[in-house]
């Protein structure tokens, strides 16, 4: 386990800032319980400073997981892919929502993307290809994804065009719980 690289912590704020914007402030800036970035195994963990310092006495080969895992760093191109362990962390501070109805949740579950007939609600002004977190009508989280059209344009779609392109939803607990930890 060890700190994240300049490089590796600039394509890490690229993929957060895209979901979340200028709120990412709130994840780094936490006076009260301070947290970390810590990379291991290619994967980031988002981690309580204090636990961060305990886990420095395992060894490398012995840690499994420690904190929240918010994602990994691809082999060949060292892209960083979100990972819907990261939602809960990244749904309290995202800057763009788009709310599903109750018969839209399902399909969303089941990995297909968001079409507009199960938009319920979506935050105004959000630009095409604009990471957005999804979440059901009363709140919860559900995934997110990238819009496939500005709100402005949503809205003179016919009901079976495609809203959202789904990234990562939370039945990827169940579709690949063997891959993803």
């Amino acid at each position: 386990m060890r700190p994240l690289t300049d490089q590796e912590t600039e394509r890490l704020f690229e993929k957060l800032a895209s979901y979340m914007g200028r709120n990412i402030k709130a994840l780094i800036d936490r006076p009260d319980d301070p947290h970390v970035f810590r990379l291991q195994r290619d994967r980031v963990y988002y981690v309580r400073e204090s636990i961060a310092k305990l886990a420095t006495c395992v060894a490398r080969d012995k840690l499994l997981s420690i904190g929240t895992c918010l994602g990994k760093f691809t082999k060949k191109t060292q892209k960083f892919k979100l990972h819907i362990t990261a939602l809960d962390h990244v749904a309290q501070h995202a800057k763009y929502k788009v709310w599903v109805k109750p018969n839209g949740e399902m399909p969303l579950l089941y990995g297909n993307h968001v079409v507009k007939a199960h938009v319920g609600r979506m935050t105004e002004d959000t630009p095409e290809h604009q990471g957005v977190m999804v979440f059901a009508m009363n709140d919860t989280p559900l995934g997110f994804g990238v819009t496939a059209r500005s709100t402005a344009e949503v809205r003179r779609l016919d009901p079976t065009a495609i809203t959202v392109f789904r990234q990562a939803d939370a039945g990827e607990y169940l579709r690949e719980e063997d891959t993803l930890f």
